[in-house]
């Protein structure tokens, strides 16, 4: 062996445990990551993360010797997550609407009226109207497939979500413009300002 193999095997070595580090944030992220976001995470240079993504772009197209993976590492509105390849999407979709209960949660509701009379809405901006995490929440109206990804703010990687023609059906209406007014529904304000009055 000589000097110049343990270098290699090192960099080698560093080069694995990133890309190991990446895959484990890139499996639990909802939204597309940047290079430095990413970096941070995992505690290593632009650079090398550059690198390890460009490898794992390679492996999973089955580009570096190993099968084409039925997932991809693709780069969304200047940041990247993992996707499920397109022509998987029916295969997964069939499968997540048969694992899924048939009835929505309260939280679930709640956070679909929000998205459908505010859209197209980012998942913070529902966050702060309902003054919960609605992380989860939004996954499971996106597996539903009863909202979807509208666009990227490409200034701040923020997704902006939308209904999808599946709510419409399942509402039995034709278009947004059917949905009832919300504002009747809300309570003005008017006894409590009475009251005080007095």
């Amino acid at each position: 062996m000589t000097d110049d193999a343990v270098p290699d095997e090192a960099v080698t070595d560093a080069a694995t445990s990133v890309s190991r580090r990446l895959e484990a944030i890139l499996l639990i992220v909802d939204e597309p990551q940047s290079l430095v976001a990413l970096a941070t995470a995992v505690g290593a240079p632009v650079p090398a993360v550059r690198q390890a993504i460009e490898a794992l772009v390679e492996d999973y197209d089955g580009l570096a010797g190993g099968p084409r993976r039925g997932f991809e590492l693709r780069e969304v509105g200047g940041g990247w997550r993992l996707y499920v390849r397109e022509e998987h999407d029916d295969l997964v979709s069939e499968f997540v609407n048969a694992q899924a209960p048939s009835r929505l949660s309260q939280a679930a509701l709640e956070t679909l009226a929000v998205i459908a009379y505010k859209q197209p809405v980012t998942r913070g901006q529902v966050a702060s109207i309902r003054a919960v995490n609605v992380d989860s929440v939004v996954r499971t109206l996106l597996a539903r497939g009863l909202i979807t990804e509208v666009f990227t703010d490409p200034e701040t990687g923020a997704i902006h979500y939308g209904t999808t023609d599946a709510l419409l059906v399942n509402l039995g209406i034709n278009s947004l413009d059917e949905l009832p007014h919300i504002s009747p529904l809300l309570d003005d304000g008017a006894n409590g300002f009475d009251e005080v009055v007095r």
